[in-house]
């Protein structure tokens, strides 16, 4: 059996080829929507994709199922859950695909993959038992999705905090607990694949550690720990988790429907700073600045949006730019196909043009007017709210906030700002924080860009909470 697992950082997000060596065949789990890397890393090992396969309808990435149904291959995924939750592009379609329910099978050459119905993270999620039939009619391993994590389970709050559905989290939390209870009964032998790692909006404290055993997680992983009872497990799993990026609901909705054929990957051209000036504004696009917040803040093109090419850029971007928005770039020439990937893999398929960091550069030294930020440490904060001359809003997510926060603080996570844009006030300046100035920059870019007069704090928040004494208790 040919097994590999796939690893994409910015989102924490695994996917599995897994191939039979005797028949040449593979199938891939969960994959993503720019799926030739999967055709082409299963073609490197002298195997043929012919299948695909889902856990759930995810939130956190457009899904590659459709694209590589559209190709000819067959797609399996879940048809448990209510009628809320269901395939919808799927059910009733010509595309060559089966649905599959809690037992069900399906191999792709010697190698079985056994259906086990894992509700709570979302109430269609299945997980799938993998038997090496050349070896063992036995069970290897569990591929979990975003059931259970090494370290974690599958948070069971995003149909409520990003989907909207009202009052499901409680009620999720609840289902997921009864899952756990079937998992504590697996063989303790059994490896465990997860959906995602350490970083990924998908749980609150996932491991980085890639895999893991049964056993193991059923020993030590800490959300399975804290089921003793329902209530216990129901009051843990719910607590602290952050606030979801905006873009997931648009994702679970796009992932149930039916993913936009993507086709071929867009081609943004290279353009003028001046060409994308005009275009911006003849069409009410945005620019989206990748450089650092330092070099951003002194000199950047009015109304951009911040997001630096790191880890965070897909949440940044996705939390702040809308899907029928016309994206262009201020971006280094090497790193275009990689933000291009990172935007398709999110639904953001308008990326229309691009300049280097060196043409804006030239631009504003050819006299070109670029607009530069306030930036101060929280010294100077302290002075503007004294005199009353600012707002002052903590960008940081609410479990960060209740721990310690000024007391004058309104608290709107970064990643939701965009949808609660009323009720920051604009009656005078607003002073812009998280934890370390990372976060607070790309929410002053956005802020400016709805026409905010803002202050960028740049420092470390907390040793100014510690030496105002602004602890829990006093901060609430």
């Amino acid at each position: 059996m040919f097994f590999q697992q796939i690893f994409e950082e910015k989102l924490a997000q695994y996917a599995y080829l897994i191939g039979c060596q005797r028949t040449g065949e593979a199938i891939i789990i969960d994959p993503m929507r720019d799926v030739d890397r999967y055709k082409e890393l299963a073609m490197q090992n002298n195997l043929k994709l012919v299948a695909a396969a889902e856990t759930h309808i995810h939130a956190d990435y457009l899904s590659g199922l459709r694209e590589l149904a559209e190709q000819g291959l067959t797609v399996y995924a879940s048809d448990e859950g209510d009628k809320d939750w269901k395939y919808e592009w799927l059910m009733g379609s010509d595309y060559d695909h089966k649905l599959l329910k809690d037992g069900d099978e399906f191999s792709i050459g010697n190698i079985k993959f056994t259906t086990v119905y894992s509700p709570g993270h979302t109430p269609e999620h299945v997980s799938y038992l993998v038997t090496d039939g050349a070896a063992t009619d036995e069970p290897m391993g569990i591929l979990s999705g975003d059931f259970v994590f090494v370290g974690d389970v599958g948070r069971p709050d995003l149909l409520e905090s990003a989907a909207g559905q009202k009052g499901a989290m409680k009620s999720s939390a609840k289902v997921l607990y009864q899952s756990l209870q079937r998992f504590k009964e697996m063989p303790e032998y059994l490896q465990l694949w997860p959906g995602h790692g350490a970083g990924s909006a998908c749980g609150k404290a996932l491991g980085a550690v890639p895999e893991s055993t049964v056993g193991y997680e059923q020993r030590f992983n800490g959300s399975i720990r804290a089921a003793i009872s329902e209530q216990e497990f129901v009051d843990y799993i719910l607590d602290g988790q952050p606030e979801p990026p905006l873009y997931f609901a648009r994702m679970k909705r796009d992932n149930k429907k039916g993913p936009k054929v993507l086709g071929e990957m867009p081609h943004p051209e290279h353009i003028s700073v001046e060409k994308m000036i005009g275009d911006v504004r003849l069409d009410n696009a945005v620019i989206v600045d990748t450089r650092n917040r330092t070099e951003f803040m002194n000199k950047h093109i009015q109304g951009a949006l911040l997001s630096p090419m790191n880890k965070q850029f897909n949440t940044i971007v996705g939390s702040y730019v809308n899907e029928d928005e016309d994206i262009y770039l201020i971006i280094e020439q090497d790193k275009v196909e990689e933000a291009v990937k990172d935007l398709i893999r999110i639904g953001l398929d308008n990326v229309k043009g691009y300049a280097t960091p060196e043409q804006l550069q030239e631009f504003s030294e050819k006299g070109g007017e670029l607009f530069t930020t306030e930036t101060i440490d929280f010294e100077k904060a302290e002075e503007y709210l004294a005199t009353g001359e600012a707002n002052l809003l903590d960008v940081r997510k609410k479990s960060e906030f209740d721990e310690g926060h000024h007391p004058e603080a309104m608290n709107i996570a970064h990643t939701r700002l965009l949808e609660r844009l009323d009720e920051v006030p604009n009656d005078k300046p607003i002073m812009v924080h998280c934890k370390s100035g990372a976060r607070a920059s790309a929410a002053s870019a956005m802020l400016e860009r709805a026409d905010y007069a803002v202050k960028y704090i740049d420092d470390m928040v907390e040793p100014w909470l510690e030496k105002n004494n602004w602890t829990t208790a006093e901060a609430n």
